[in-house]
């Protein structure tokens, strides 16, 4: 699983960054996680408001920092 996380390094993104790595943990799955800032790169994926979270390719998350139950459910899938 390949998990981005896309924001310019601002408190909220860090925070989704933060609640990503500790849902992934607690649910014990294998998953790359990367941290997107370049400005460009978050363009060129079509994302408008950050934090943003992409999840193998798809797009999940715009605009606001989910919690780690949320993110749970969403990497389970």
């Amino acid at each position: 699983m390949k998990i981005e996380v896309l924001g310019t390094g601002c408190m909220k993104c860090r925070r989704l960054l933060k609640n990503v790595e500790a849902a992934v943990k607690e649910l014990g799955i294998d998953a790359e996680i990367k941290k997107v800032d370049d400005i460009t790169e978050i363009m060129e994926l079509g994302v408008m408001f950050t934090p943003a979270l992409a999840v193998d390719g798809e797009m999940r998350i715009s605009g606001r920092v989910a919690d780690v139950e949320e993110l749970k459910e969403i990497l389970k899938g």
